[in-house]
């Protein structure tokens, strides 16, 4: 039987590409035939909104999969990529910290869902830009995390947090959990900065870090706004050749071949 793989993207700081991450490299495996289903566990909602799915389509999200009012089959939604399904989110995900606070074995809410996802199915989680319960839950049910990490001056310092929570998670509820990888975003390789921070975590981390480095890319950017990854946006673009590449990492890391040639 295939084996489930769920992979947690983290990251507590915000605007390290994570979302941007999680929505690429969704369809670049969508692309490479695997069945991939993305929770959105962001409240802001970007990864849904940044796969086209408008409120209209948002009338079963990701808070009602965590309270159990609906089940993983009938939570995610089609997207316009083939293969790759999403369970949206909205603001409501705000108050989840509070509003499950007192609920029974609350950091395995989303691990009990996902225990239904089909066999061979790989699913992604973006998680929330902060340390809570969300994430944690996340981290539950996850496999294994993959950090987007910016390549930035304070990028390095905000990491050892993060790992920090994994071991915790690891230590108590989750003793399966590994990282998957170090992922460097944004980088502009005309700034000796985004050099010497690669340099750092390839020195500090090793081969956590991918082989891949995303760079910076205008058409990236603008994907979201057209409410798809830039793999479809424009696939020639250096943006989604990167993600490309570094999907092809991922999988061998999970010991997956494409589907399709």
């Amino acid at each position: 039987m295939p084996e489930q793989h769920i992979v947690a993207i983290a990251n507590q700081k915000g605007g390290v590409g994570k979302t941007t991450t999680a929505v690429n490299l969704g369809a670049a495996l969508a692309e490479a035939g695997h069945s991939v289903i993305l929770i959105d566990l962001d409240p802001q909602g970007n990864a849904s909104t940044g796969l086209g799915i408008t409120a209209d389509q948002r009338r079963h999200t990701v808070y009602e999969l965590l309270t159990g009012e609906i089940e993983l089959s009938s939570a995610a939604v089609e997207t316009d990529v083939t293969n790759l399904r999403v369970v949206p989110s909205t603001s409501d995900l705000a108050s989840a910290d509070v509003d499950l606070s007192q609920t029974a074995d609350r950091t395995r809410l989303l691990e009990r869902q996902l225990a239904s996802a089909s066999p061979g199915t790989i699913v992604l989680i973006d998680c929330p830009p902060a340390l809570g319960l969300l994430t944690v839950n996340a981290m539950v049910a996850a496999s294994s995390v993959l950090v987007p990490l910016q390549a930035e001056f304070y990028a390095l310092e905000g990491l050892s947090q993060l790992l920090g929570t994994v071991k915790q998670v690891r230590q108590g509820a989750n003793p399966r959990l590994r990282i998957n990888g170090i992922l460097l975003t944004m980088s502009d390789y005309r700034n000796n900065l985004s050099q010497q921070v690669e340099a750092d975590a390839r020195e500090t981390l090793g081969d956590l870090v991918y082989p891949t480095v995303i760079p910076r890319n205008v058409r990236v950017s603008e994907a979201p706004s057209h409410a798809q990854p830039v793999l479809a946006y424009d696939p020639q673009s250096k943006g989604s050749v990167a993600y490309r590449q570094f999907a092809t990492e991922f999988m061998a890391r999970l010991n997956l071949i494409p589907e399709i040639a």
